[in-house]
C-alpha cells in the first residue's frame, strides 16, 4: 500500500464504447502474492484437518473443515486458472513482468541525442548531419556504428527551433497550464534504421523501467516528430500507423504519404510533392522552355516527385531531353553518367529533384568538368541549401530557380540562438560543429596545435552570433525553421484541446472525453487533425483532410552578388488554392540568369518556328525536335511554333510573311487600268475609221470602182465593222449583270453581220460572173434583195442561238478565285461554254465558207474582182480567232478578257484593211485606175 497504492481508473480498453470505472491494483504481483498466501493457509488447514478428521472428540470440526476447503479450493483454482489463461492470452507482457518483476531495454548507444523530462513527452528525430559513411560488415562481430558526416546549418537551426518552441510553450501560462512538455531528440543522420530505432525507443523508452502500469496504458511518448526525408518517413508511418501513433514531419513531401488509408496517423507541415511537382512544371512552362533534362533520386522520394513533373510538361507539349537518376547505392551517386548526359544534351534547363547531400557529388563533377551555362530548377529539398551556396558552385548554380515552402523567421528564435555557446549548450558537440560552420573557424583539441603548413582560423569561443546575423546563408537557414516550430505548436494545441474537453461535449462516444494523463495514440491523432494553433505569424498552420499543409511555395532565384557569393532572392509565389490564372505570380524583372544575364535563356531542341511557318516533327525524334516548313499557298500561321497552318477565307489572302490574312484585291479590266484605257481608246478610235471610210466611199459613190465593189454591201460592212470596234467596249469596265448578259450576244450578232456581208459579197461575185453567160437564169440572183436575204438568214440563225443561250443559261457576273488565288477576279460566267463555242464556231463556219468561195473565185474575169481581197480578209480573220483560242485558255483574270478584246480589234482591223484599204489606195493615189476604160481593158486582158 505504501509503494503502489491502488487507485481508481477509467478503463476504455475492454469495451471501447464505454468508460469502465474500476480500481487499478497498480501491482499485480502484490495481488497474486496476497492470494497465494491465502492459498497457502488454506492448504495447510486442509492437510491438518484431513489428518485430524478421525480424532475422538465430542464434536470434531475437522471433518467439516476438510470438506469446506476442497470446495473453496476448487472454486478458487478454477477462478485462478481462468484468470491466468485470460492474462496469458491478452496480456503476455503482464505475465512476463510479473514473473521477472521488472526489466528494461538495453541502452542504444548508436543514437546521439538530448533529453528533457516533462509531464508529457514528445519525441524528435531531427538530424544534425546530412550524410553518412557506411562501414564494411563481416557479421562475425556486432555491426559497427554508422558514422554521420556533413554537418548542416539548416538542420541545426531546426533543432534549435524545436527546443525553442518547447521552451516557449512551457513558459506560456495559457498553453497547457500546470503541465510541461518534455522531449527526447535523436540525430538519426537520415539513416533509415536509425530513424526506426529512434521511433521504437519512443514507444518503449529505454531510459525507463517497464512496469505493468506502462504496459496497460499509453506509451510514455505521445507523438514523434520526423523523419526528415520522405523514404524514412514512409518506413516510420507504416510502423506507427499500425497503432495509430501520431507522426508529424516538417520536411517529408512525398505524395504517397497523403494516402490516409495507408498512413492514417501521419501529418506534415509542408504541402504534398504533387503540388510541388505541378508548381515546378508550371514554372518551367511559363518561360517557354520545351526541352528539359530531368535528374532525380532513385528512391520513392525522387521517383514520385519527378514523375508528375514529366507528365505535366509532356501534357503541355514540352519534351524530356534526358532522364537520369542519382543512385544512392553508389559512392559517387552516378555523377559521371549524369554529368555526361548534361554535357552532351542541348537542353539548357535541368530539373533536379533531390536533397542537398546527394547533390554534392554531382555538383563536384560539374565543377571538375567546367560545365556552366545551365539553368537548374530546384525542388524544396535543396532550393535554399546553405551547403550548396558556396563559392565553389558559383558558376554552376548562379541563375538557378527553385521552390521552397512559404515560411517565416520564427519570432524570438534569433535571440534564443544568441544565447548558444559551446561551453554551456546541452548539445556541446553539435554546437561546436555549428560554431565552426558559422564562424569558419576550428576548435583545437587539447593535444592539437595549429599547423604552419595548413593555417586555419582558431575558434576562441568569444565570437558572437550577432556578427553573422546579416549573412545571407545564415538568414536563409533561419527561414527553414518555421515548419518544425509550427509542428510543435500544432501538437501542443491538440493536447490543450484534449485537456480542455468537457464531459458530455467530447468528440468520442456519448460525448465523452479522455484523460490527458492516460489517453490512446489514436485519440491524440483526432485532435491533431483538427488543431488550429495561434502563433505569431500571418498564416497559422493547419492540416487538410490528407494531413498535408496548404500548397504555398515561394519562388527563388540564385543570384551572384558583387562579392561573388550566392544569394537566394524571392521573385514570386505559387499558391494552388488561388484561382487557376493566379496560381503562379512572378516578377521576372528581378531574375538574374547565369553570370548576371537578364536575357531569358532558351531551352529548345529546335529553333522557334516564326510566323508563317509550321512545325514538322522529325521521324524518330521527340515532338519538340522538328523542322520549320513554310505554310502552303493561301495558308497562314499567326503563332510561333504553330503545329498547323490555317487557310484564309475565300475573300482573303496571306500577306508576304504569311502571318495574317488580308482582303484580296479585286481584279477586272477597268477603265482605270492602263491596259483597259488603252484598249478602250483603241476601240473608240478604231470605230471612227469605218465611219470615215463610209464618208469617203459616199464621196466616190458613182465612181466605177465603188460601183463595182457593191456600194450598198460595202456601206453595210463598214457599219458592222464600226459596231465591231464598239462591241469591244462591252468587255471593259466592271462586269455587272447587264453587261455580262449582252456583251457576248452583241459580239456574236455584230460579227455575224460583218461576216455575212462578206459572204454575201463573195456569193454575189460568183453569181455576177455566172450571170454574164448568154441565156443564164442567174441574173435575177444578183440583186440586192438576194444579198440582204443571205445576210438576214445568217444573222437569224445566230440570233436564235443567242436567244436560246440567254434564255436557258444567261451569263452572269462571278467572283473567280481559282485562276489567281491571291485575287478576286470579277468576270462574267458564260454559264454555258458550249453555247459560246457554238456561237464562235458558227462565225468560223461563215468565215470558212467565205474564204473557200472567195479563194475559188479569185481568178474569175470581172471588171473588179473582190474575191482576192475577201480571201485575204477571211484568212486574216480566221488566223486571229484561231490564235485567240490557245491564248484565251492560257490567260488568267483580266488578261483573258483583254485577249478577247485584242481578237475583236485584230479581226476587225484585218477585215477593214483587207477589204477597203486597196480601194482607198486606188481612189487616193491611182485615180486613173478608177475609170471604166481601165476596168474594161483589165477585164478583156483577163
Amino acid at each position: 500500500m505504501s509503494l503502489a497504492p491502488p487507485s481508481p481508473q477509467y478503463n476504455t480498453e475492454d469495451k471501447p464504447d464505454l468508460i469502465i470505472v474500476d480500481c487499478n491494483d497498480r501491482s499485480h504481483m502484490a495481488f497474486w502474492v496476497m492470494l497465494g498466501y491465502l492459498f497457502l493457509l488454506a492448504t495447510i488447514s486442509f492437510i491438518v484437518a484431513f489428518l485430524a478428521r478421525k480424532l475422538p472428540d465430542s464434536f470434531n470440526e475437522t471433518q467439516f473443515i476438510t470438506f469446506t476447503k476442497p470446495i473453496d479450493d476448487d472454486y478458487n483454482m478454477v477462478r485462478t486458472y481462468m484468470e491466468f489463461i485470460e492474462i496469458l492470452l491478452l496480456h503476455p507482457m503482464i505475465v512476463f513482468h510479473s514473473m521477472a518483476q521488472m526489466c528494461k531495454l538495453p541502452p542504444t548507444s548508436d543514437l546521439e541525442g538530448i533529453r528533457q523530462s516533462g509531464d508529457i513527452m514528445i519525441g524528435g528525430l531531427l538530424p544534425v548531419n546530412t550524410d553518412k559513411i557506411y562501414q564494411k560488415l563481416t557479421f562475425n562481430i556486432r555491426p559497427p556504428k554508422t558514422n554521420c558526416t556533413l554537418f548542416s546549418l539548416e538542420y541545426y537551426h531546426r533543432i534549435q527551433s524545436f527546443l525553442f518552441s518547447i521552451e516557449e510553450i512551457n513558459q506560456d501560462p495559457n498553453i497547457l497550464p500546470n503541465m510541461t512538455l518534455g522531449f527526447q531528440m535523436y540525430d538519426p543522420c537520415n539513416i533509415p534504421h536509425y530513424d526506426l530505432q529512434g521511433a521504437l525507443q519512443f514507444l518503449t523508452d529505454s531510459r525507463k523501467e517497464i512496469t505493468d502500469k506502462q504496459c496497460s496504458s499509453r506509451p510514455l511518448f505521445t507523438v514523434t516528430f520526423g523523419a526528415t526525408i520522405s523514404p524514412n518517413s514512409i518506413i516510420l508511418a507504416h510502423v506507427l500507423g499500425t497503432i495509430k501513433y501520431p507522426q508529424v514531419s516538417s520536411s517529408s513531401g512525398i505524395s504517397l504519404l497523403s494516402n490516409k488509408k495507408m498512413f492514417p496517423s501521419f501529418f506534415r507541415t509542408i504541402p504534398s510533392d504533387v503540388v510541388q511537382s505541378k508548381a515546378l512544371a508550371q514554372l518551367i512552362l511559363s518561360f517557354g522552355w520545351t526541352w528539359i533534362g530531368l535528374v532525380a533520386l532513385d528512391n520513392d522520394y525522387g521517383l514520385q516527385g519527378i514523375q508528375p513533373i514529366k507528365e505535366e510538361i509532356v501534357k503541355a507539349g514540352a519534351c524530356v531531353a534526358f532522364m537520369e537518376y542519382i543512385i544512392l547505392g553508389q559512392p559517387d551517386r552516378n555523377a559521371p553518367r549524369i554529368v555526361q548526359a548534361i554535357k552532351e544534351s542541348t537542353a539548357t534547363v535541368i530539373v533536379v529533384f533531390s536533397i542537398e547531400a546527394d547533390l554534392v557529388p554531382i555538383l563536384n563533377e560539374l565543377v571538375k568538368q567546367n560545365i556552366t551555362g545551365k539553368i537548374f530548377i530546384a525542388n524544396a529539398g535543396w532550393s535554399r541549401s546553405a551547403l550548396l551556396s558556396i563559392t565553389n558552385y558559383l558558376l554552376v548554380l548562379s541563375g538557378s530557380l527553385g521552390l521552397f515552402v512559404e515560411d517565416y523567421v520564427v519570432p524570438g528564435l534569433s535571440q534564443f540562438l544568441a544565447k548558444i555557446h559551446p561551453s554551456t549548450s546541452r548539445t556541446a558537440r553539435w554546437t561546436r560543429m555549428y560554431w565552426e560552420k558559422v564562424f569558419a573557424c576550428q576548435f583545437l583539441s587539447q593535444n592539437q596545435t595549429a599547423s604552419l603548413e595548413n593555417p586555419v582560423k582558431i575558434c576562441t569561443g568569444s565570437e558572437r552570433i550577432e556578427d553573422v546575423r546579416n549573412n545571407s546563408n545564415y538568414i536563409s537557414s533561419l527561414k527553414t525553421t518555421y515548419a518544425i516550430y509550427s509542428a510543435v505548436h500544432l501538437v501542443s494545441k491538440a493536447l490543450e484541446d484534449m485537456k480542455s474537453c468537457k464531459v458530455g461535449e467530447g468528440p468520442f462516444t456519448n460525448g465523452t472525453c479522455v484523460d490527458i494523463g492516460n489517453f490512446k495514440p489514436w485519440q491524440l491523432t483526432y485532435y491533431i487533425q483538427r488543431a488550429r494553433p495561434k502563433i505569431k505569424v500571418d498564416n497559422a498552420p493547419y492540416f487538410n483532410e490528407n494531413g498535408d499543409a496548404p500548397g504555398v511555395y515561394n519562388i527563388i532565384n540564385w543570384q551572384m552578388k558583387p562579392d561573388r557569393a550566392l544569394a537566394h532572392v524571392k521573385i514570386g509565389l505559387y499558391n494552388n488554392t488561388a484561382p487557376p490564372h493566379q496560381t503562379l505570380t512572378m516578377n521576372t524583372s528581378q531574375i538574374m540568369w547565369n553570370l548576371g544575364s537578364k536575357q531569358v535563356p532558351s531551352s529548345r531542341c529546335s529553333n522557334t518556328c516564326t510566323l508563317g511557318f509550321r512545325k514538322a516533327v522529325l521521324k524518330g525524334k521527340p515532338p519538340c525536335c522538328y523542322d520549320c516548313l513554310p505554310c502552303l499557298q493561301g495558308e497562314i500561321s499567326n503563332q510561333t511554333d504553330s503545329l498547323n497552318c490555317f487557310r484564309c477565307p475565300w475573300d482573303q489572302w496571306p500577306n508576304p510573311e504569311k502571318s495574317m490574312c488580308l482582303p484580296k484585291p479585286i481584279e477586272f479590266l477597268s477603265y482605270e487600268d492602263i491596259l483597259g484605257v488603252s484598249l478602250a481608246a483603241t476601240s473608240v478610235i478604231s470605230s471612227i475609221v469605218p465611219a470615215l471610210l463610209w464618208a469617203f466611199f459616199l464621196h466616190h459613190k458613182y465612181t466605177p470602182l465603188v460601183k463595182a465593189s457593191n456600194y450598198s454591201l460595202s456601206c453595210l460592212l463598214l457599219m458592222s465593222l464600226s459596231l465591231c470596234f464598239f462591241s469591244s467596249l462591252g468587255f471593259i469596265g466592271y462586269p455587272d449583270h447587264g453587261k455580262c448578259l449582252l456583251r457576248q450576244v452583241s459580239f456574236g450578232l455584230i460579227f455575224t453581220l460583218c461576216v455575212a456581208c462578206i459572204l454575201a459579197k463573195t456569193i454575189m461575185v460568183v453569181f455576177a460572173f455566172m450571170a454574164t453567160r448568154p441565156g443564164s437564169s442567174l441574173r435575177k440572183w444578183t440583186t440586192l434583195r438576194v444579198s440582204y436575204s443571205i445576210i438576214c438568214i445568217c444573222l437569224l440563225l445566230q440570233l436564235l442561238l443567242c436567244i436560246t443561250w440567254t434564255s436557258l443559261a444567261p451569263p452572269s457576273p462571278q467572283y473567280n478565285t481559282e485562276d489567281k488565288p491571291d485575287l478576286i477576279i470579277v468576270d462574267c460566267n458564260d454559264r454555258s461554254h458550249m453555247a459560246f463555242w457554238v456561237m464562235l464556231g458558227y462565225l468560223f463556219l461563215l468565215a470558212t465558207i467565205s474564204f473557200i468561195v472567195a479563194f475559188l473565185a479569185r481568178k474569175l474575169p470581172d471588171s473588179f474582182n473582190e474575191a482576192q481581197f475577201i480571201t485575204f480578209s477571211m484568212l486574216a480573220f480566221l488566223s486571229v480567232w484561231i490564235s485567240f483560242i490557245p491564248s484565251s485558255l492560257s490567260a488568267r483574270g483580266k488578261y483573258t478578257v483583254a485577249m478577247e478584246v485584242f481578237a475583236i480589234l485584230g479581226s476587225s482591223w484585218a477585215l477593214l484593211i483587207c477589204m477597203f484599204f486597196p480601194k482607198c489606195f486606188i481612189l487616193l493615189f491611182r485615180p486613173e485606175m478608177n475609170s471604166k476604160e481601165y476596168l474594161m481593158i483589165r477585164t478583156i486582158s483577163r
